[in-house]
Order: C-alpha cells, then sequence, then structure tokens
C-alpha cells in the first residue's frame, strides 16, 4: 500500500490482483468502514462478491451512519455527519456507487449538485438569552497569548503531545474565546480530551479555518446518513452478491504466531443465540471494526429518561477487541478508550414538531424557511448560555424520505449532562424527552407559559444516551490505536474510527473510509494509490489566508509579540517589499 495524490491514480483502475479468485473475506461489523471496505474488495480487489461476508449483531446495516423510522417511538438520529470537499476517501468510493434515486448518476453526483445549488451556511451561529442572538459575528475574538497556543500547537510533535490533555496545551484566555466555543460545539471536544486529536484537527481543516464560524465549510447530504450512504452502498453490495449476516455477534478473532506472521485462523460468533466457529485459512481475509462510538446506545421516549450502561467496556465491539488484544501488544489497548464512561459519554435526542406551534420560533433564529427544503441552520446553532451547553440543527427538510409534511425533525444535543439545566433544573442525563424538549423551546425563546404543553403536545422528542461518543477523543499513546495492518499480520486488518492511520482525524467519515481502503490494499496488494490527506497544512497560502481569519483583522505587525518584532519589524518588510512574499501578505490581508 503507498500514498498518492493528482489524477494520474485517482482516475486509474488497479489491476485485478493475483490470487483474488481463491481468496475469501470476512468483515466484522456493518457501519461505514466495513461496508466501504467490502466496496473496495468489489470494486478495486475485483473479489467475487460471494466470496466477502459481513457479520453484523444488529438486524439492521449502518453502524454510527443511522436514521431511522421507528414504528413505536418515530424519527431517530443520533448524530449527523459534517463533510468537506477534500474528504479523498470518501469521494474516491462513492464516485462508483450509483445514487438510489436515480441510478445513472453517482452518490457523489448527486451529493455534488446538490451543495452547488444549495451551499451550506449558518446566519446565526449562537444564541443567547432566550433566542437572541449572540453576536459572534464571525469573530474568533483570540487574544495574542490565544493565538500563540494555537500556533505552537499546530508546530509541536506529535510524540510531545501523547497523553495530554486539551487543558495541558491552553491556558483560560483560549477557553474564553468565540475559537474555542465554535470549535468545542462543532466537533464534540471537551477540556479534557487529546491534545493531540485537537492538533490534528487543526492541521487536517486548517484550510476551513474562515468556515468555522458560519459553517461554510461544511457540506451535507439531502437526507439523513442513512438514507443517502448506506442505503446506496447496501444495494451496491447486494447487487454483486456480497453476503449479509446479521444477528451474528463476533466475540473473539483466534490467532496463530509462527516465526513473525500473525495468521487469524478462527473466528468466534454467537449466531441466532448458538455459537459457532469459523475456520480460516491464509487466503481468508478478516476486517474487524474494533470498538464503536453508538456500542450500548439507549433510547427513551417523551415520557422516559434513557438508561446509561455503565460498565466499562461493556458491549460486543469493545469485549470482541480486549479479547483479540489480549492475544498480542500490537493489537492497542482499547481500555484507553472504553474505560472511563463519564469522560466519553454525551446524549442527544431527536425532536419531530407535530404541529405548526414550534418552526416561527425556529425560522426566526435561523433566518430561514425551514419547510423549503433547502438549508435551514447551515449546522448547529448554539445556545451559549445554556447550563447543558445546548445545541441544535435542522438539515435540509424532509431528513426522511417517510417524513410527513408540515413536520420537522430537530436534531439536539448537550456537551454538560451531569449539570442541572436553566428550565429543567435536572441533569439532562435524568431527563425524558419531553423535559428536554421543555430545555430546548425554553432557549429558542417559546413563552415560559407555553412550553410545556408544547413539548408534549407539540414535539415529540427521542433522547438517546451514548456512552462511547467520543471515546476516540481520550488521551492516548504510541500503540493505544493499533496500526490498520499491525506489524506481521498476513490476513487480517483494523478499520474504523479506532484503527491508526497517519495524519488523518477520527470522528469523520472520511477516517472510517480511509482505513477501509488501506486495508484492502495492503492485504490484496492492490496496486492503486491511496490518495493522500490533504496537505494544506504544508501550504503557505492557506496558512496565511488561516492566520488572516484567526486575527480578526489584525495585521501581523499590530501584534504585540516578540516573534512578530524581530521577523516583521518594518525592516524585515523592506527586505521583502517587491517580492512573492510581500504579494501573498497583502492578498490575504496580513500587512
Amino acid at each position: 500500500m503507498y500514498y498518492s495524490n493528482g489524477n494520474y491514480e485517482a482516475f486509474a483502475r488497479p489491476e485485478k490482483p493475483a490470487g483474488v479468485d481463491r481468496k475469501s473475506a470476512y468483515l466484522v461489523g456493518s457501519g461505514l468502514a466495513a461496508l466501504s471496505a467490502a466496496c473496495f474488495l468489489v470494486r478495486d480487489g475485483q473479489m467475487k462478491g460471494e466470496h466477502i461476508h459481513i457479520l453484523e449483531e444488529l438486524d439492521i446495516a449502518g453502524g454510527a451512519c443511522d436514521g431511522i423510522n421507528d414504528p413505536q417511538k418515530g424519527f431517530i438520529i443520533r448524530g449527523g455527519r459534517e463533510m468537506e470537499n477534500h474528504f479523498e476517501c470518501l469521494w474516491d468510493l462513492f464516485h462508483s456507487i450509483p445514487s438510489i434515486e436515480n441510478p445513472e448518476h453517482s452518490v457523489l453526483d448527486e451529493y455534488y449538485w446538490l451543495n452547488k445549488h444549495d451551499p451550506n451556511y449558518s446566519l446565526q451561529r449562537a444564541t443567547v438569552n432566550r433566542g437572541q442572538d449572540a453576536h459572534t459575528d464571525g469573530k474568533f475574538a483570540l487574544s495574542d497569548k490565544a493565538s500563540m497556543e494555537i500556533v505552537k500547537l499546530f508546530l509541536t510533535r506529535d510524540e510531545d503531545l501523547y497523553d495530554k490533555k486539551i487543558t495541558d496545551v491552553f491556558t483560560e484566555e483560549f477557553f474564553q474565546s468565540n475559537f474555542w466555543l465554535y470549535w468545542q460545539t462543532m466537533f464534540a471536544f471537551e477540556t479534557w480530551h487529546s491534545a493531540l486529536e485537537m492538533k490534528l484537527y487543526i492541521q487536517r481543516f486548517i484550510h476551513h479555518i474562515g468556515g468555522l464560524p458560519d459553517f461554510s465549510a461544511l457540506k451535507f447530504t439531502k437526507y439523513n446518513q442513512y438514507e443517502s450512504l448506506i442505503l446506496p452502498m447496501i444495494k451496491y453490495l447486494e447487487d454483486h452478491n456480497v453476503q449479509f449476516q446479521y444477528n451474528t455477534r463476533v466475540t473473539n478473532v483466534r490467532f496463530e504466531f509462527r516465526d513473525g506472521r500473525k495468521i487469524a485462523r478462527q473466528i468466534l460468533c454467537v449466531h441466532d443465540g448458538r455459537e459457532e466457529a469459523i475456520d480460516l485459512i491464509e487466503d481468508d481475509l478478516v476486517f474487524v471494526t474494533n470498538g464503536s462510538c453508538t456500542e450500548n446506545s439507549t433510547l427513551g421516549d417523551n415520557d422516559t429518561a434513557p438508561e446509561m450502561k455503565t460498565r466499562p467496556g461493556e458491549g460486543g465491539c469493545w469485549q470482541l477487541w480486549k479479547n483479540i488484544a489480549a492475544q498480542d501488544p500490537a493489537f492497542g489497548r482499547p481500555e484507553k478508550f472504553c474505560g472511563n464512561i463519564e469522560k466519553t459519554y454525551w446524549e442527544s435526542a431527536t425532536v419531530t414538531t407535530l404541529d405548526d406551534r414550534i418552526p416561527p420560533y425556529l425560522e426566526k433564529i435561523c433566518k430561514r424557511d425551514p419547510f423549503a427544503g433547502k438549508v435551514t441552520t447551515g449546522g448547529i446553532v448554539t445556545c451559549k448560555d445554556s447550563s447543558w451547553l445546548m445545541s441544535w440543527t435542522i438539515n435540509r427538510q424532509p431528513h426522511f424520505k417517510e417524513q410527513p409534511k408540515g413536520q420537522l425533525v430537530v436534531w439536539v444535543y448537550g456537551l454538560y449532562g451531569d449539570r442541572p439545566g436553566d428550565f429543567v433544573k435536572k441533569p439532562m442525563r435524568e431527563c425524558t424527552g419531553a423535559e428536554i424538549a421543555m430545555e430546548w423551546l425554553y432557549h429558542v425563546g417559546v413563552p415560559e407559559s407555553e412550553i410545556e404543553d408544547m413539548a408534549r403536545n407539540s414535539a415529540r422528542t427521542i433522547p438517546c444516551m451514548m456512552p462511547y461518543i467520543t471515546a476516540f477523543f481520550m488521551p492516548r499513546t504510541a500503540g493505544d490505536r493499533p496500526k490498520v495492518v499491525p506489524e506481521g499480520c498476513v490476513n487480517f486488518a483494523f478499520i474504523g474510527q479506532f484503527a491508526d492511520t497517519v495524519r488523518d482525524t477520527v470522528f469523520t467519515t472520511e477516517y472510517s473510509v480511509r482505513t477501509a481502503m488501506e486495508a484492502v490494499y495492503t492485504l490484496l496488494d492492490v496496486d492503486r494509490g491511496v490518495p493522500e490527506v490533504w496537505g494544506s497544512c504544508y501550504d503557505i497560502r492557506v496558512l496565511l489566508d488561516s492566520t488572516s481569519k484567526m486575527m480578526d483583522g489584525k495585521k501581523l505587525e499590530d501584534i504585540k509579540l516578540p516573534f512578530v518584532a524581530e521577523f516583521l519589524g518594518k525592516h524585515a518588510l523592506k527586505k521583502v517589499d517587491g517580492t512573492i512574499i510581500m504579494e501573498l501578505l497583502q492578498r490575504y490581508g496580513l500587512v
């Protein structure tokens, strides 16, 4: 497996790998990573579909990329997926997956046209005082000290950030900035999360710094991610005779260790309540999704709070990884991620409006007609003064193909689930769906006398507790996440958010697809380059532009910092006058 970029590799079709016709593949899990790996096995590995077996614990595919209409509870979304144009592996895949609505076009085609015709941006990023504009005004409000802390983190080696928290690298001035407000609520970072992951995010998305305040950096699907992304992949795979086996919980993969080689020899599983074993030969390839951010998610309803499952590592994906990791140190340390639920959980809720009483309050904030079928909030709206640090979003409506006319599906989440609310006076984690709706309606400006009636009769709210939703952000060191193909592995790979690959960032669709692509290309020796992570952090133009945006229009010579005085004083600027350096500094408004 090797990395590449440019059209030469992107448009090439690889030759058929040697010996692929005698090989089979077993994929544990059916989330985005596993489905992507199966698609790459079919498309680039040219493996026969009937030789590919997807083993799924549940009775439905999709993993964390969900969106369902539950017959008893109603519409449920546990989260949404923020995407951008430089998800190179994702778009490499989806340009080959036919659209369900129009099979003559690809999923990428319809996504591209949608976001060209209806570009995403927010008209109100944050509120205070029950729905009033917080007047962040697109500004980052970073002090010189906080700006320098970002620069220092950007330049720090990965090794120097192992096991460090965000609070180890930033001071209070940074946490008081709009930058942190945007960042924390957009990516769900907490102060105790990994400084390394934050650094990787800053480097990975430096080209979108200017789009953070209004979400113009983002693009979204037409419907929920299950209908827009997962279902087309399932149809593609089923059309190629890929075998799906549901209600199958894999409990372990047993290895043979010989002469430095690690060979997967047996898959142990429970299928429809019966224990089974799948014996493997070296030509049988195994791809395991280790860990899960949505494992043990529980739902409540309008009258019931969701249960919090608190046993560390509880759940099929986590126990499977533990059983595999016990066999060799190269298989990672799952307890670093699943051992502290108080640091990895948060809660979301799906609110479905049932009549015309709530939408006017939402339209006042998002400044768009939510029933127009176009971008509405353009991303989350954060209630800046919410004790729960509540955010909410309305994506293009209908968000489900089955959604009745006149209803809106709204997603709400809170980062501080252990704090009493401002209206309900209870921690979010203890609240029923109706109580969460009350707190939300309070922050969008509904008169207090009408809040309870609206929450119970004009909306249906399904809360969802997710014990491991930010597990991948926990502070880590080398080896905690196993390599996609651990050293010495002959026929085995890890895929998904807890496998380790270079420079990319977790909690993204791109990361799942990238690990899948790398795994398939490595084990099958596919002779085609995996697209490199977009190199914006090495582009001086991007760095200058992002610096200008973060400084809210200030000039470099106005900043009272030693390095500026030394390198960008009047004498230095004279030296570069008339050069391309001065041209760049002027182009991006830095002088």
